[in-house]
């Protein structure tokens, strides 16, 4: 059974940081591509971040600069190092898996990030 588990999502002030984390079990977890999607009241999920089992990686334009995405694959977890975070961060962020070449992909069940004054 696969199972991919997030954490650490919570409340911050902008500027701003948090750590997601996202725990997967059931999977060969070096042969997946990892990723941090995320999606607001009233908008379409949208890519956050994604790395590659080579370590690989590839930003959405708004967060360049300021998230960082990686993963330790004897932990079987992926990570996601958020800073100077703003308002428009506020989402339900979301773990990913999908194994390249497959249609197997796996979602998490999201962790709330509010960012508030």
């Amino acid at each position: 059974q696969v199972q991919l588990v997030e954490s650490g999502g919570g409340l911050v002030q902008p500027g701003g940081s948090l750590r997601l984390s996202c725990a997967a079990s059931g999977i060969p977890f070096r042969d997946y591509r990892m990723g941090w999607y995320r999606q607001a009241p009233g908008k379409q999920r949208e890519m956050v971040a994604l790395i590659y089992g080579s370590g690989t990686t590839a930003y959405a334009d708004s967060v360049k600069g300021r998230f960082i995405v990686s993963r330790d694959n004897a932990k079987n977890t992926v990570y996601l190092q958020m800073g100077s975070l703003k308002p428009e961060d506020t989402a339900v962020y979301y773990c990913n898996a999908i194994r390249p070449g497959s249609y197997n992909e796996y979602w998490g069940q999201g962790t709330q990030v509010t960012v508030s004054s």
